[in-house]
């Protein structure tokens, strides 16, 4: 590839030392490192044939986090921000900051350390981004929370491409591809997040579910649900977006391609803690025998 031609993806990957707590129990205790070096592994694995320019957003991490980086991408294509422990608000700002003003490819990623990739499967979110006008984003997540919660209880549509299912989703957590222009169209709502929104409040402003439902906002109070507190801050930190903007549509796939690794809402049918387990035992990680990890079975969207 010459220094004219363009990458395919372009990604932000930030990084932090510590674990997330519920992680998935895979018997590493707070082994950061060994946890990142599967997560960051499966993401290599998955991207296949990409070519993607990726930024290594590096939050107080140690030098072999950097070296974690360089053992599964070229230097070539690859560029390190550290920061000095400044949290988890000021790394997504970097990331916003990185996508928006990139000039590598038009369609960029954000990246959260803590999710584990099917491999060869990301070229499918790539070909589906590109297959529609109408597809803003794609997340590799099918969050359990949307057949749990009643805030994901609404119509939505199915399509297949790319020989998978996808289907339109309220909300996701913040790692997932779109299109720079989109970004930088959007970029105020990302950068509510910042301000203090939640990741849940800004998704909703952008696909509009819910939030102009003034019954639901009510009957969930009413019922003590945590989801009034949602719509709240979306209307709080978004009001323009939700009265003036345009809906905007946010699709997973289904099963879905990866997963984040909060062990209270792994993404259905996938056994994801054998699959971890089977790629830490190949780059030689130790791991405990746990029981296996048997997902809730799905649940019907109304």
């Amino acid at each position: 590839m010459t220094s004219t031609e363009k990458h395919d993806l372009a990604v932000a990957y930030r990084i932090y030392p510590r674990v997330s707590r519920p992680a998935v129990d895979l018997g590493l205790g707070e082994d950061k490192l060994s946890l990142s070096e599967a997560c960051l592994k499966s993401f290599k694995d998955s991207l296949g044939s990409l070519r993607v320019k990726i930024w290594a957003i590096l939050d107080g991490c140690p030098p072999e986090f950097e070296d974690l980086f360089r053992k599964y991408f070229d230097d070539s294509h690859l560029v390190f921000l550290k920061f000095d422990g400044v949290g988890n608000h000021r790394t997504f700002t970097a990331q916003i900051e990185v996508l928006s003003t990139q000039a590598d490819a038009d369609l960029v990623y954000f990246a959260e350390d803590d999710y584990f990739y099917l491999p060869d499967q990301f070229f499918r979110m790539v070909q589906f981004l590109r297959a529609g006008a109408d597809i803003d984003f794609v997340s590799p997540f099918d969050h359990l929370d949307c057949y749990r919660l009643a805030l994901h209880r609404t119509p939505k549509w199915i399509r297949t491409c790319a020989d998978h299912h996808w289907r339109t989703a309220s909300s996701t957590c913040l790692t997932f591809l779109t299109r720079k222009e989109t970004l930088v169209k959007y970029r105020a709502v990302f950068d509510s997040y910042v301000r203090g929104n939640w990741d849940c409040s800004l998704w909703l402003s952008l696909t509009k579910d819910r939030v102009r439902n003034p019954w639901f906002l009510v009957r969930c109070f009413l019922a003590g649900s945590f989801e009034w507190k949602i719509i709240v801050k979306a209307w709080f930190y978004c009001w323009p977006q939700i009265l003036l903007g345009k809906k905007l549509n946010l699709w997973v796939p289904v099963p879905g391609i990866a997963t984040h690794l909060d062990a209270r809402s792994l993404s259905p049918v996938t056994d994801w803690q054998r699959l971890m387990s089977s790629s830490m035992q190949e780059n030689s990680v130790p791991v405990s025998a746990s029981p296996e990890n048997h997902p809730e079975p799905l649940t019907r969207i109304s």
